[in-house]
């Protein structure tokens, strides 16, 4: 299966008209079978009050820099949500010159500020996620929240390679789906922030080879930035147990995020959240060389 490294404006667009029906556009309904699932090329140009020619050119990628008026006409017509509508105006960004640098993969290296921060939060299980997903760093319950996921070595620790490629996930997670298509709607928007970034290409080219359900939502090309939301744990040392997170922007970083869970107080999901501190497990010794390595930076 062909999966893009970078996701381009064209694809979006189709994706995105095919999703809205005539009906939902304000269209009056046509009698006969249609061919087209979902709006036509010229009945998004339209709606949008642009010409056929100039839309059919930026589906095909051909019309470069188009202007925020045209944009936000396309998005109304398409009925993009808030993270779509983002993800439109990145990928409509002029191209790189030819020959530019394609980008780099950030530094791994955290502040010791941030690295306190998942101090200061405990008993919260906490960790920080680099843009591609990468586990930077965790409190000691932060990684016994992702059990096995301490045997991986520190350079593959990952929440996408985690949700798709460790056995454990599928059983961890009571919404397993709903997380795997959080997760992969999530690198879809870091991709659109980040066209060719070497470390979120390596992830998607990785799970689209080696998880079939991981290409076929990538396909999808579900778009959405993950800032908050719940969880449903089915966790070997806790059991059952429902956490609802928040993901922070750090500062100064390209992308990394500190990603805080908690429970209401006296809840018998705080209850089981607090277990996770008495596990006995080696985690804490690793979470401290996670945090150490993080600190130090690559190499």
């Amino acid at each position: 299966m062909d999966i893009d490294k970078a996701p381009g404006l064209g694809e979006f667009l189709k994706t995105r008209r095919s999703r809205v029906t005539p009906e939902q556009a304000g269209l009056p309904a046509t009698t006969g079978r249609r061919r087209t699932t979902g709006l036509r090329r010229e009945e998004v140009a339209l709606l949008a009050g642009v010409s056929m020619e100039y839309y059919r050119r930026l589906e095909q990628g051909k019309q470069h820099r188009p202007g925020p008026a045209v944009l936000e006409a396309v998005a109304r017509v398409l009925r993009l949500d808030e993270d779509e509508r983002r993800h439109l105006f990145e990928l409509a960004r002029a191209p790189r010159a030819a020959g530019a640098d394609p980008g780099t993969a950030p530094p791994r290296a955290l502040r010791p500020d941030v690295l306190r921060m998942l101090d200061i939060v405990d008993p919260c299980p906490a960790y920080v996620l680099s843009r591609a997903g990468d586990l930077l760093a965790a409190n000691p319950r932060g990684l016994r929240l992702l059990p096995g996921i301490e045997a991986w070595p520190q350079q593959r620790r990952n929440t996408a390679r985690y949700t798709f490629l460790h056995p454990a996930a599928r059983s961890l997670y009571g919404n397993w789906e709903d997380v795997a298509a959080a997760t992969v709607a999530h690198l879809r928007a870091a991709a659109g922030r980040h066209p060719d970034a070497p470390d979120i290409t390596a992830v998607v080219g990785e799970l689209a080879v080696k998880s079939t359900e991981f290409a076929a939502l990538w396909q999808r090309y579900e778009v959405r930035s993950r800032t908050n939301g719940r969880k449903d744990f089915t966790h070997p040392a806790t059991g059952a147990m429902s956490l609802s997170y928040e993901a922070y922007e750090v500062a100064r970083t390209d992308g990394h995020r500190l990603i805080v869970y908690q429970a209401e107080p006296g809840s018998p999901d705080h209850d089981a959240m607090l277990l996770l501190g008495h596990a006995d497990t080696d985690a804490d010794a690793d979470a401290g060389a996670v945090c150490e390595d993080a600190g130090r930076g690559p190499g």
